[in-house]
């Protein structure tokens, strides 16, 4: 077997992807050991507080190790692959390939088998998270693509296995420490059970639910000495009630994008004094101009819709009134007033609500602004926002007209002064040139940081909003 010097491996940290963050969730990995990778192909897939995010690996080599399976939260700065490079790696993929692929050409193939990470063993859903590193799985259950690999990584040839017996399996070794997800860790404590006791019967040794309510419901085992004399408590019952019904609920961890909101909007409520006002207002010639717009050649192949003038007047009514357009710095104490606009558009993702925005909109003409949406749009329904297009916001608008909500009273994006709610837009009686008639009606919902923007500002800007899509050709000779 080959073997290789330290200066030939190269380890890739997990890298700081945003401004500031911590700590990243492997989602996927698209490589394994053995796979020969090259400058800037993509390996993983991971996820962190803003947004899912590709890494690149820097140099050409042999995929030697993954360090973390797919499922894990790793902190930035912490090795998550080992890459054999120049000599080492001629070296290290030939015997790694090789003595896999043989391995895995003696094991039993059962029907619908997926590749693995090599030394995982296999899986039969993909939505299960494989065990943490350094979790080994028991002998008799090794597979000789697992001691291949065991012994690759350094850890010595296997030790035969004992012919595998037909009980339970068993609780895992003293002093290691239980395999089971953070859902059923929250269980077994609430329920003041020790994982240590409990025999597990999920996949490669982990504790499931299950497990952990078989132990409430058992026997406590007989003490072989008591220490005084006092009567046992008695053992719970199998019907006893227990913290919670897992039938009845489910629990979700809160972790990557919707942490990072929560935090984002608890510090938000509680740090600006928020302060909104409402307007509604008659959009029936801005809807007209809509469907203008969508016959014109200039807008062939873009997105126009009423968000699109929307995000204009709000431009036009910045423009007017630039005070609007700024933020409070704490530790200066001043008001940073921005000469530009990065018009951010809340976006509802599977992942979670994420802000991301349209970096100098001020200076967009319309075909250009209905572009940018577009694209916007696009990238955050495919998952590939970026965390720069989430830095740098000054002011936002979230449609909540979308889900036939008629307004609300929208938390300010961190950073920001101002941000615009639009409601859903409706056919209603309204007074138009002295008579009621039916006309497309919306109302608007501005809410903004009181310590810089006062009650007259945030008025002005949108009392200008509504002026414009009341009559869009305002657009014009405002813009």
């Amino acid at each position: 077997m080959t073997t290789m010097t330290d200066s030939s491996v190269r380890e890739f940290k997990m890298p700081d992807v945003g401004e500031g963050l911590t700590e990243a969730e492997i989602l996927k990995w698209y490589v394994q050991p053995g796979d020969t990778v090259t400058d800037g192909q993509v390996v993983c897939e991971v996820e962190t507080a803003k947004a899912a995010v590709e890494l690149p690996i820097p140099y050409d080599g042999v995929v030697r190790e993954l360090h973390f399976p797919e499922g894990t939260t790793v902190d930035v700065g912490t090795s998550i692959i080992a890459v054999a490079v120049g000599d080492g790696a001629a070296a290290a993929a030939e015997p790694v390939q090789e003595a896999v692929q043989e391995a895995v050409a003696e094991e039993p193939k059962p029907e619908g088998r997926q590749p693995v990470l090599v030394g995982y063993g296999v899986s039969t859903s993909s939505t299960k998270r494989r065990p943490r590193k350094g979790a080994e799985a028991p002998a008799a259950a090794q597979t000789p693509a697992a001691a291949i690999q065991a012994e690759l990584n350094g850890h010595g040839p296997a030790a035969p296995a004992a012919p595998a017996a037909p009980a339970a399996p068993a609780a895992p070794v003293a002093g290691d420490r239980p395999l089971a997800k953070p859902p059923v860790r929250k269980l077994a404590k609430d329920l003041g059970v020790d994982l240590a006791t409990v025999v597990p019967s999920g996949p490669d040794g982990i504790i499931t639910r299950e497990d952990v309510h078989a132990a409430v419901a058992a026997p406590e085992p007989a003490q072989t000495a008591a220490p005084r004399s006092e009567p046992a408590a008695p053992a719970a019952s199998p019907s006893a009630p227990t913290s919670y019904d897992t039938t009845r609920e489910t629990r979700i961890p809160v972790k990557g994008v919707r942490k990072a909101t929560a935090a984002a909007m608890v510090g938000s409520a509680f740090t600006a004094p928020h302060v909104t006002e409402f307007v509604t207002v008659d959009v029936t010639r801005t809807m007209k101009l809509v469907e203008e717009l969508k016959q014109d050649k200039e807008y062939t192949g873009l997105r126009v819709n009423p968000l699109l003038l929307i995000a204009k007047a709000l431009l036009v009514a910045i423009k007017r009134n630039p005070d609007i357009n700024a933020s409070w710095d704490e530790a200066a104490q001043e008001i940073v007033v921005k000469h530009y606009v990065n018009l951010g558009i809340a976006a509802a993702t599977p992942r979670g609500l994420i802000v991301p925005n349209i970096k100098d909109a001020h200076a967009q003409t319309l075909p250009q602004l209905a572009g940018s949406l577009g694209e916007l749009v696009s990238t955050a329904r495919e998952g590939k926002t970026s965390p720069a297009a989430m830095q740098g916001g000054t002011v936002t608008i979230t449609n909540v007209g979308v889900f036939g909500v008629d307004t609300g009273t929208p938390i300010l994006n961190p950073g920001e002064s101002a941000i615009l709610a639009v409601g859903a837009i409706k056919l209603q009686p309204w007074v138009h040139k002295g008579k009621v008639k039916p006309r497309q009606v919306t109302t608007l919902a501005l809410s903004f940081d009181h310590r810089l923007v006062d009650g007259e500002l945030g008025s002005k800007v949108l009392a200008d909003v509504a002026a414009v899509l009341e009559q869009p050709k305002r657009l014009i000779s405002w813009a």
